[in-house]
């Protein structure tokens, strides 16, 4: 008999598989910042902050990440949520973004695979008002070839060409009368919240400490250097210390950029962007589709999620409240003007179950579209050691944040090496997407979501076989889930469940504030909050979902 050498676990992957879930005390984390003493503070709890504070946990520093709402409350759940190199960015020249943001792209497909997932994009060639002209379509393939070269390989299968039975295929209510063929080649998609959530809970597992609703009110400087910030988090005021201070909100940076006096604020332009949910049955795709768009030099796109789809679009310039981005009725009649031009299809504002708006934050001076401006980032360093981020894109956030942790290494004057590029984030781990899924279930629903970590939101349903019943009837989304996330992801009320642990706001809004007494009382009995302050979260839910409905239906 030959003897085999007997394989070892793998130590990168067994360190990240724990017998218990990470459970986060809020009461500790506010302990751990009163007062505390961190090689790092990182003032947002976006995916560039979340990932951050990632990277400098890794690099073994002692490091705090703070967010005055909560994590992915602003852009980083209100994306496309698409994890892509770009074919736009061919087109702008921008090879270098593309070839980077598709390693990129590879490197979140195997740190993060329970998030995220290989998606087909859908381009039809029609015979005449089509994204692009038919006799483009070779041009076309040739930026494909670009695109696949760059780095589409990496996914291991490149574009193809599809007749017109083919693209009809992947979306039958496409209108067959100007339909010629298509091509379909492959990018990624990630759930943008639960994405940016992992993060920041895979940070506080290397050590991090790691807070949302805590607001810094100011950043503290001693000797004209930078040196904590002050917190505000309920109706507490907190002071940590820190020998460098990032600062990671994105567009906020429009209205604070916590820098010194002396300093010019960056030219930080806020661009929107908006998607609305409708339901699958209309469009029954099972890919994401570009559609043209009548009259505008403009592309929409329809992607498949659960049981909706969700139109998007390009970016414009905003201006308004960046507390308070929603999709207009001007916007969605625009969607569904371009989706009812390129389907066979009978939807109508009525039928829209949900609507997203938000703001990516360009890095560039007024003038000219948002749609030319490149998607680059920007870090500087302050001459009183503050490290500002901003700019990119959420598929190259792992990039953007080894060199924010590399500029504040300066400030401190350390020399670690960043150890992301192969870290696993929770539950990815020895999580098999294509044998988790495989089936369907609750299996593949869960997997999905908190990868190898679903066991334990099962050990809940074990202790309480009552929690197995959805908070919204035709959503997934399980009552053991409410728990499991004030257990161990820190939400904190009604929103933070509805809007990000799940994402029953986007895909059914009115039905989710129907249910916000239900998940009220689960949150009342697992954080132990007075009745009181349920009903204030209810109340607060269902007027936030009636605004956003007034607002996208016209009626404001």
């Amino acid at each position: 008999m030959i003897s085999m050498p007997s394989r070892k676990p793998k130590a990168g992957r067994a360190r990240m598989v724990t017998d218990s879930p990470l459970k986060l005390d809020r009461a500790e984390q506010i302990n751990r910042l009163d007062g505390g003493e961190f090689d790092i503070i990182i003032v947002g709890g976006g995916v560039t902050g979340a990932y951050a504070a990632m990277d400098a946990a890794l690099r073994g520093y002692q490091v705090a990440l703070l967010e005055k709402d909560d994590f992915a409350s602003g852009t980083s759940s209100k994306s496309s949520k698409m994890i892509h190199g770009g074919l736009r960015y061919i087109e702008q020249g921008n090879l270098p973004l593309v070839r980077h943001s598709l390693l990129e792209r590879q490197r979140l497909r195997k740190n993060a695979q329970h998030l995220v997932q290989r998606l087909p994009f859908l381009f039809p060639v029609l015979s005449h008002a089509g994204v692009f002209d038919r006799r483009l379509a070779a041009g076309f393939e040739s930026l494909l070839w670009t695109y696949d070269l760059a780095g589409g390989w990496r996914e291991g299968i490149l574009h193809q060409k599809l007749t017109k039975n083919e693209v009809l295929s992947h979306c039958p209510t496409f209108k067959a009368e100007n339909l010629e063929s298509g091509f379909l080649y492959y990018d990624a998609r990630a759930d943008d919240a639960r994405l940016t959530l992992t993060l920041a809970r895979t940070a506080a597992f290397h050590g991090a400490t790691v807070l949302n609703g805590a607001k810094v009110t100011e950043v503290t400087r001693q000797g004209g250097q930078v040196n904590g910030v002050v917190i505000e988090t309920g109706t507490r005021e907190l002071r940590a210390s820190a020998s460098a201070v990032i600062i990671a909100t994105g567009v906020w940076l429009r209205d604070w950029t916590g820098a010194g006096k002396e300093v010019d604020a960056p030219n930080i332009r806020p661009a929107k962007g908006v998607h609305i949910a409708v339901p699958w049955t209309k469009i029954r795709n099972d890919c994401t589709v570009t559609i043209p768009v009548p009259g505008r030099n403009r592309r929409a796109t329809i992607t498949r999620w659960g049981n909706t789809s969700y139109l998007g679009t390009t970016d414009e310039d905003y201006n308004g409240n960046l507390d308070d981005v929603n999709c207009t009725r001007e916007e969605m009649d625009f969607l569904l003007e371009g989706a009812r031009s390129a389907l066979n299809i009978d939807v109508e504002p009525e039928d829209v179950l949900g609507s997203i708006g938000g703001c990516r934050p360009l890095v560039a001076p007024p003038g000219g579209k948002t749609l030319e401006v490149k998607r680059n980032h920007e870090i500087r360093t302050d001459p009183d050691g503050l490290v500002t981020v901003v700019g990119g894109k959420l598929t190259t956030s792992r990039h953007m944040a080894e060199q924010t942790i590399d500029a504040a290494q300066k400030v401190l004057g350390e020399n670690r090496r960043c150890r992301t590029k192969n870290a696993y984030l929770l539950g990815a781990a020895g999580y098999d997407a294509e044998a988790i899924v495989a089936s369907g279930g609750l299996a593949s629903h869960l997997g999905e979501r908190y990868g190898t970590e679903a066991r334990f939101v099962t050990d809940i349903l074990a202790e309480d076989p009552g929690l197995n019943k959805p908070i919204i009837d035709g959503l997934p989304y399980l009552e053991a889930e409410v728990i499991y996330s004030a257990r161990h992801e820190m939400a904190r009320n009604v929103d933070d469940i509805m809007s990000r642990r799940t994402r029953a706001r986007l895909v059914a809004r009115d039905a989710s504030a129907e249910a916000a007494e239900r998940v009220g009382q689960l949150l009342m009995k697992e954080l132990d909050l007075p009745a009181t302050e349920i009903d204030a979260q209810v109340a607060s839910y269902k007027n936030q979902t009636a605004h956003e409905r007034a607002i996208l239906m016209g009626e404001n």
